[in-house]
């Protein structure tokens, strides 16, 4: 994202690899239906995206209260998005120039915490590591550099020789799609793989760890993140590898006991049953389409945030 004279320019996220298109997002509501539809993903990267929603909302004399209603109604999971509304919400004056510096300062500081996940995470990285992800953690869902990614980038930039196996992440392939191209611009080596791959891998001995990011972590640790997330938790500790959840501290959702209580957003059934509008299951097909799943704290080896590196039991 890119705030230019006034208006929030947005990378469509949608459409890449294949193309690099800058939305011109000129209203608040322009802001919920990239959220939405997923212009924009990854819940750090939400969570500004709504700081500047909110920002134009002022700039055009919306009330607080509509702007916020809609943002916070545009993806039920991602907790950042809750808590960069909540922060504007507190600002003792509703207008542009505030809201607008308020937001700023959320990019800011977002970017400054992916750094500081990446050099804890880092520090857990081992020389000539083969690391699974899944899902896209890096810049495309972040103000910059990355959750996951950015502790898979900072191990890179520190010469660790690294190598990646990133998820395709059915149904929407961020893996694949995002995770993919931010990995061939850094030049980190990897293989992309199809989900159901990535147990056979670690039953070969080819994964040293999993990291993944997440949009809520319960107090007890509990931890939603992109379907799929779950099962590689289980499949890492049947295989005794150490699984990794990375994240910033705005992603802690302490009002939540635990991870049943995280309201799960359920996506629409083309996600599924179609591939770039084209249809590859029969009319008709009924279709259960949750977009994220919860990893129990238990299955969680540590919890990297930019204050440093958390471990079981869990209690924010």
């Amino acid at each position: 994202m890119k705030w230019e004279q006034d208006i929030l320019l947005m990378l469509d996220q949608r459409i890449l690899p294949n193309q690099e298109v800058w939305l011109e997002l000129t209203t608040y509501t322009d802001v919920v239906e990239a959220i939405k539809t997923m212009a924009v993903r990854g819940a750090p990267a939400i969570g500004v995206a709504a700081a500047y929603g909110l920002a134009l909302a002022a700039k055009h004399s919306v009330s607080k209260e509509q702007a916020s209603a809609e943002l916070a109604a545009s993806r039920p999971t991602a907790v950042n998005l809750f808590w960069a509304i909540d922060r504007i919400g507190r600002l003792p004056d509703w207008n542009f120039e505030s809201v607008l510096a308020e937001a700023k300062l959320i990019e800011e500081e977002d970017l400054d915490m992916n750094y500081s996940i990446g050099r804890h995470g880092a520090e857990l990285i081992g020389e000539g590591f083969n690391i699974l992800t899944i899902c896209n953690t890096g810049a495309l869902a972040t103000a910059g550099h990355g959750t996951a990614l950015g502790v898979i980038r900072t191990a890179h930039a520190a010469g660790k020789n690294i190598h990646v196996y990133t998820c395709e992440t059915r149904p929407r392939q961020q893996g694949l799609r995002l995770t993919a191209y931010e990995l061939i611009k850094e030049g980190i080596p990897f293989h992309s793989i199809a989900d159901s791959v990535a147990a056979s891998l670690m039953r070969a001995g080819k994964v040293d760890c999993v990291i993944a990011g997440a949009d809520r972590i319960a107090a007890n640790g509990d931890s939603a993140n992109k379907i799929g997330t779950y099962a590689l938790a289980v499949q890492a500790k049947h295989h005794g590898i150490p699984f990794y959840i990375a994240a910033p501290t705005s992603t802690f959702d302490s009002s939540l006991a635990n991870g049943d209580l995280i309201p799960i957003e359920e996506r629409d059934a083309k996600e599924l049953t179609h591939i770039e509008d084209v249809a590859v299951g029969p009319e008709g097909t009924q279709v259960f389409n949750p977009a994220f799943d919860v990893t129990p704290g238990d299955l969680i080896a540590a919890i990297i945030t930019e204050d440093g590196v958390y471990r079981a039991p869990y209690s924010f």
